[in-house]
């Protein structure tokens, strides 16, 4: 059933659709990621029409970022990634970035921890955010559940998230829609 959202006050929010996550020559490359390039991409020019926002985030990890970390360490977890001005942690060339979007900066999993996202979005009276990109367990469902605990409507989009494995996916759907959020397909949303 298609849900309809009002365009002025929606934002899609594209999570870290960059070379290193979605390009086969990526440092953390998963197909799975690639292939949600495409989904991604038809979202955001479907609401651009509509006359939604887009927002893009990146994860981008200066080389010294871990180094005198207690615990927290992505470099030790999943090896050098995304590293601060490197093609790896560019864009991909297949998103139609504009001057009005906005593209986030972030250093962790979490698209709203330290960066400027929260306050664009109130600015710009946005309540509710269609949420697409890569990893669907890792970056996508902490930033949809920080939005959720800032009140904002956080909607992942099934079919436009990338993941490691399938389990993973169903998972990270499946948790935020039980506990901070909803779903939905490309295909569902509307806007009026």
């Amino acid at each position: 059933m298609p849900e309809t959202f009002e365009p002025t006050r929606t934002a899609v929010v594209v999570v870290d659709m960059q070379n290193g996550f979605c390009h086969p020559e990526g440092s953390l490359y998963a197909p799975p990621s690639g292939d949600a390039v495409e989904p991604v991409t038809d979202l955001v020019a479907r609401a651009r029409e509509a006359g939604a926002h887009a927002v893009y985030t990146r994860d981008v990890h200066p080389p010294e970022q871990f180094e005198n970390n207690h615990y927290y360490d992505e470099f030790d977890r999943w090896g050098e990634h995304v590293v601060e001005g490197t093609w790896d942690a560019e864009l991909v060339e297949e998103l139609d970035v504009r001057e009005e979007d906005l593209v986030v900066e972030k250093h962790t999993y979490d698209a709203f921890y330290r960066t400027q996202l929260e306050g664009w979005l109130r600015a710009h009276g946005v309540d509710d955010l269609l949420i697409c990109g890569t990893l669907a367990n890792v970056c996508v469902l902490h930033t949809a559940g920080s939005a959720g605990l800032r009140d904002f409507k956080p909607v992942l989009v099934r079919d436009a998230v990338g993941y490691l494995e399938e389990e993973h996916r169903e998972y990270a759907l499946d948790h935020a829609d039980w506990l901070f959020g909803e779903t939905t397909t490309v295909d569902e949303v509307a806007f009026d």
